[in-house]
Parts: structure tokens; sequence; C-alpha cells
């Protein structure tokens, strides 16, 4: 698939790529140990779902090293995962040539808020903790719809606000033990700064199912993972 150049124009979208090129080396490696690996299983339930209906062509977008969208083509016939940072992208293809599939996965530089395909492309949509990230989320999920055939499904996993004693323990670890940990181990503490304050700032639960709504899906439901840490919300074109 062809597609048309890479424009970055804008400021949180700059910033946002350049964060994700400096900690690209050490970027699985970080998910791993700061999600003790249940980063993993919530992708799996993704693919379950995934998996209940027949799946030709999927868009993975903010698809970072791969990982979501290798799991997919266990199911998914063509997956294309988009990305900002070009250097997240380049460990991705390490990864999928790695994987022996390269001519069902690829992987391109493109900004959610102007997909270069067609309407109605693809059966389906993920993204995995990705989407806090849209330089502009409406205008993002409207691109997401607008690449969906009609009846795709469209799948969003995100961290959320875990309430109680989970929650501000999570906050503790969000906040102050995620930075150190970064730093330490990637040089750069400051995507490890950021991500607490995306999440924080994201409008989750019912808030992000109304503006899914908004954009023009439909069927929109919602399931908290691991006490309310993460949400998959599962929607239709």
């Amino acid at each position: 698939m062809s597609v048309k150049p890479y424009s970055p124009d804008g400021s949180k979208r700059e910033q946002v790529e350049r964060m994700f090129d400096a900690i690209a080396p050490r970027y699985d490696l970080l998910n791993r140990v700061f999600s003790l690996g249940v980063d993993r299983a919530w992708r799996r339930r993704v693919l379950r779902i995934l998996r209940r209906e027949p799946v030709d062509r999927l868009l993975d977008l903010a698809t970072g090293t791969a990982d979501l969208a290798l799991l997919c083509a266990r199911h998914a016939r063509s997956v294309v995962g988009a990305d900002i940072s070009e250097g997240m992208l380049s460990h991705g293809r390490t990864k999928v040539d790695r994987a022996g599939l390269a001519d069902r996965v690829e992987l391109v530089r493109a900004a959610s808020e102007s997909l270069p395909f067609p309407d109605a492309h693809f059966d389906a949509v993920t993204v995995a903790f990705g989407v806090r990230n849209f330089d502009d989320l409406d205008r993002g999920l409207r691109e997401m719809r607008r690449v969906l055939r009609p009846g795709g499904r469209v799948f969003v996993l995100e961290f959320s606000r875990a309430r109680g004693l989970m929650g501000a323990l999570f906050r503790l670890y969000f906040h102050r033990v995620m930075p150190m940990v970064g730093r330490w181990v990637s040089g750069d503490s400051s995507a490890y700064t950021y991500l607490p304050r995306s999440v924080e700032a994201f409008p989750e639960g019912p808030a992000f199912e109304q503006r899914l709504r908004a954009s023009g899906f439909s069927a929109v439901t919602s399931d908290r993972l691991s006490g309310g840490i993460a949400t998959l919300y599962i929607a239709r074109s």
C-alpha cells in the first residue's frame, strides 16, 4: 500500500514524536517492567474479541513497536500499523521481520488526524495506549470511523484512573516510581512524567464513550480491566 508523505504539524504531535523516538530502544523492556507483563493479557483480550468475526484488513493506530499489530495478524489477513514515531516503527519492523510476517504486516508513518487510507478500507481498527496521545482526539476518532467499513469494529485499549486503594497505589506508582525507573533504564524520564499527566487528562469512561458516539460510532461499550487500571472500549462504525 502506498502512503502519503508524513509531515508533523502540531506542537503536541512533535513533542510526542520526539519523546517516543528517544525511548524507542527501551520501550518494550519498560512496558514489561512497568506493567509486570499484564499489558500482554490486555492485548490478548482484544484478540479474543476480534476473533469473533472475520477480519480481512485491520489498522492498528499508534502501533508503536507493533505488539498489537503482530498479535492481530494471527487473525486478520492483512494488518497495517501506523505511528508518528519513526524510531518506534524501526523497532517494530525488526520485530515484524523476525516474526516472518513482512508479507502480512506493514508499518507506515502516519498521523491519526490525517490517515492516508481510503474511506471504508478496513474491517477493524485497534489502538492500544495511544489514543490519549492524539493531537486532536475528536478528529482522530472521525478519521478512524472514516477508514472503517460500515459495521466495522473499533477497539480502544487505554489506561484509566482506578479508584479506591488500587487507584491511590497506582497513582503513587505512576507519578513517583515510573519516572525514576524510566530515567534509569532509558536515560530519559520525560516520557514517564508525561504518561501519568496524559492519563489524568484523558476523558475516560462515559466521557470517552460519548466522544465515540459524537464521532459517529454506535454500539459503544466499555470494560474496565485489572481493577480499572485500563479500559477496553469497543464500538461499531
